[in-house]
């Protein structure tokens, strides 16, 4: 049985077009098209509907993924572990959270070289629901990210928590007072951008009670940090990456009557085409994090 005829069906019903699948495949629609109809004569059945103005599995096609699925599965473990014993080459599509970059990503790329060096690495760094995204489209074969724990399409692997603090320039408030929810609301916010896991804890904490003003909101914690240190408005960081700058008097930790609850991360792979070879470097990934909690 043709892999590549299973594999495009399974991500034309995942997907639900043959536009989206040829892009994913890159690939073109006419091929996709002839692969599923290949795929419907060697097995006798028609797998999509294709009325007029719409593509759709048919019964028969919906009762078949979970048999096209644990053959894909087979099929990523035979090459996962043939990249594994270094006997064959192989890609990682491994998506990563700016927290992640900024902290252990060097000494995780490092040991992923020596461990798997027949193994093409490629990393991409974007905010949390864009990876996600990735991941399900199958553009990433893992993300390592915030959040993720209930997520049932994922399998999931715990990283350890990072510390979160609410920081700004000295100019702009006072070391000593201890502030509350509503009067950081007060404040002007930066923040990334809605698709951040970082957007959704801040609405979160605090509550619909507070209504919130954001100053602006920017892809990069890096950025938001050199806003606060201007002096533009508060944000939320990382208080282990920035403590330098806290102790070099550049950003200001703020006192609040609630503390900022740690954020878990997670590597994230998705089913049923996840190798063997991404499983065991969530694995590596949760080894290498110097996240609070992570295994070592």
């Amino acid at each position: 049985m043709n892999l590549r005829r299973l594999e495009t069906f399974f991500w034309a019903v995942r997907l639900g077009s043959f536009k989206a699948t040829s892009e994913k495949l890159n690939s073109t629609q006419s091929t996709v098209s002839m692969r599923i109809q290949e795929l419907e004569r060697e097995l006798g059945v028609t797998l999509f509907d294709r009325s007029p103005g719409q593509v759709k599995v048919t019964e028969t096609g919906r009762d078949l993924i979970p048999y096209v699925e644990r053959i894909l599965r087979g099929a990523a473990d035979m090459s996962g572990h043939l990249a594994e014993v270094g006997t064959s080459s192989g890609r990682i599509r491994i998506g990563v959270a700016e927290v992640i970059s900024m902290s252990w990503l060097p000494m995780f790329v490092t040991e992923m070289r020596a461990r798997f060096p027949r193994v093409h690495i490629e990393i991409e760094e974007a905010l949390t629901r864009q990876l996600e995204q990735g991941l399900d489209t199958g553009r990433l074969d893992m993300v390592l990210a915030p959040g993720g724990s209930n997520n049932a399409r994922y399998l999931v692997r715990d990283l350890g928590s990072v510390e979160f603090a609410w920081m700004t320039s000295p100019t702009l408030c006072d070391s000593e007072t201890i502030y509350s929810p509503a009067e950081l609301a007060d404040l002007p916010i930066i923040s990334l951008a809605k698709e951040s896991f970082h957007t959704a804890t801040i609405t979160e904490w605090f509550g619909d009670n507070e209504r919130t003003e954001y100053a602006g909101t920017c892809q990069s914690m890096g950025v938001a940090a050199s806003l606060a240190m201007s002096g533009l408005g508060i944000t939320l960081l990382p208080t282990e990456r920035f403590e330098a700058d806290v102790a070099d008097g550049r950003l200001l930790q703020l006192k609040t009557t609630r503390k900022f609850p740690m954020i878990p991360f997670r590597a994230m792979v998705a089913p049923p085409t996840t190798s063997r070879l991404a499983l065991n470097i969530s694995e590596l990934a949760a080894e290498i994090s110097t996240f609070k909690g992570a295994s070592q």
